[in-house]
Order: structure tokens, then C-alpha cells, then sequence
């Protein structure tokens, strides 16, 4: 069944069906507080203007039921539905323009874009995009501002010159204290000086992702935007999910959390509840570390 899913996920990304996975995921509505499929979670969105789904980078089942997702999207709001990625950085953006246009090779597109190592994960949603030329949403900072900010904090953006402040959100950025703090802190085993310049580079790729998205929606409107991130960053609706209320404050935001758990078989779903509006726990038996 594993070697099945990979070639399902690698050599036929746009035909995947959700039924092949209907035994290997769980759709939990919070609200509802019942079981659902994705289309109804589809439906949900007809109220909303971005859906996240907050992924674990590993998650063989999760990768594919974003494409699925996607797909459905698409499907539901034809050339209304933006996925925003945070595997891309806001300054290839121009590159991966190029490359939805059909205009520079795979393999350029690949190396000049820094796609993750992983990116056969997320390659079927940008075949799928090109398919049927919609935008995506190169939504991170740059790893060279990362790691300035985990060396200098996040006061070292001030001092870049105006063209790369172009690549970043509005400066200075703030650092979300309470119960994302608490919780990073716990991750990492701590309050340290090391970990705060950390967690100061965490808040930068929040507000990159949410300022972008925002800036997209704002300038063009009734889209559906389709947020694809580590589910740390949009758990509890808190990080990039935040930092996107604050900048738009009249945006109707949904949010997944998905990840693979043990309890599979019959989920805790109280013990998930507050992560997000919907919780789809996958088999960890076909999680595959990459």
C-alpha cells in the first residue's frame, strides 16, 4: 500500500481521487463536532476567504489530500482559487511566474526557485496550477533574511536597503507574545536568549506569509486562497493565522490541522479541538519520512 501511494503521489499527482484515500484519513468538523468529507469542508468556504491547512512536512497522506483539496477548490471556484505556499520565498516569486507560464524548463524552475528538497510533495499542486494557469503565491522570507534575524534579531531588517524591504512585510515586525510564546518555548524546551532571536524568525516567516496573502486578496478580490504551511505556524489560529487577521481584520479565515496520529483507529477528537476548524488525523502507517 505505501509503494502504491508514493506512485500515486509522483506519476499521476492531478488524478489522485480521494476515495483511494477514504480508509487512510478522519474529516472532523469542530463545529459540528461530527465527521465530514471534504466536500463539505469545500462548501464551508463559500463563507470564508482562505482556508489553511496546516501540514506536517512529512505527512505522505496530508500532501495528497492538499492537492485533492485543491483540486476541489478549483473544481467549486473556477480561477478563483490562489494557493499560497510556504515553501516558496517572496523573492522568486518572478520564477515561479515564469515557470507557470510555461516559459523556463522544470529543471531551471527547481534550481532557481530553492524548492525544498521534498518538492515531489508539493509538485503535483504546481503542475496542477500550471494545468490550469492559476497563480500561486510564493508566500516566505528569503532564507537570508531568516537567518540575519536569527543572528541579529529582528531590528537587523531596518537597516536593508530599499529594494529588499520590497521582499518583506512592513517593518518593524512585531513579536506575538502570550500563548504562541508560551507554546514555542515549550517546543524548545525553554526561555533562552538563542531561542528568542529563533522565535523572532518564526514571527518573520508568519508576517511574510500573512502580508502577502493579503496583499494578493487585496488586490484582487472574491478569491479563494488556499494557505499551505507547517502546521505550527496556523495551529490554535494562532502565527501566520494571526498575523493575517491583524492585517485584514474583515477576512473569513478556515483553518486544518493535519498530521498522523496513533489514536488513528478512534481519535481523541477532544484532545484536538482547539487546533482548528477541521482536524484530519491520517495513518501513520503510510507517513513517510523524507
Amino acid at each position: 500500500m505505501k509503494n502504491l501511494l508514493l506512485s500515486i503521489t509522483l506519476f499521476f499527482p492531478i488524478a489522485l481521487s480521494a476515495q483511494n484515500l477514504k480508509l487512510d484519513y478522519k474529516i472532523y468538523d469542530v463545529k459540528k463536532k461530527e465527521r465530514v468529507a471534504i466536500e463539505d469542508l469545500i462548501k464551508d468556504m463559500d463563507a470564508a476567504n482562505v482556508l489553511f491547512f496546516g501540514e506536517e512536512h512529512n505527512d505522505s497522506v496530508g500532501h495528497c489530500l492538499e492537492a485533492e483539496i485543491y483540486k476541489h477548490l478549483n473544481e467549486k471556484y473556477p480561477k478563483k482559487a490562489i494557493l499560497s505556499l510556504e515553501m516558496f520565498h517572496t523573492d522568486v516569486q518572478p520564477v515561479l511566474n515564469e515557470y507557470l507560464s510555461g516559459i523556463i524548463s522544470e529543471k531551471n524552475f527547481i534550481k532557481e526557485s530553492r524548492a525544498w528538497p521534498n518538492y515531489k510533495d508539493y509538485r503535483p499542486l504546481i503542475e496542477y496550477a500550471k494545468q490550469h494557469g492559476l497563480p500561486v503565491i510564493a508566500a516566505n522570507a528569503a532564507t537570508r533574511y531568516s537567518n540575519a534575524v536569527t543572528l541579529g534579531g529582528l531590528d537587523v531588517l531596518i537597516g536593508l536597503p530599499k529594494t529588499s524591504k520590497g521582499f518583506l512585510p512592513p517593518l518593524p515586525i512585531d513579536t506575538a507574545t502570550g500563548k504562541y510564546l508560551d507554546k514555542f518555548n515549550k517546543t524548545l524546551g525553554g526561555h533562552s536568549m538563542g531561542n528568542m532571536k529563533i522565535y523572532q524568525t518564526q514571527n518573520l516567516w508568519d508576517a511574510t506569509m500573512a502580508w502577502f496573502i493579503a496583499q494578493f486578496i487585496k488586490a484582487n478580490k472574491d478569491v479563494k486562497v488556499f494557505q499551505i504551511n507547517g502546521r505550527f505556524h496556523s495551529d490554535e489560529k494562532l502565527g501566520t493565522l494571526a498575523k493575517l487577521q491583524k492585517y485584514s481584520p474583515k477576512l473569513k479565515i478556515l483553518n486544518i490541522s493535519a498530521f498522523s496520529d496513533q489514536s488513528f483507529e478512534n481519535p481523541d477528537w477532544e484532545n484536538f479541538k482547539n487546533l482548528g476548524d477541521y482536524i484530519i488525523i491520517t495513518n501513520p502507517k503510510l507517513k513517510i519520512s523524507y
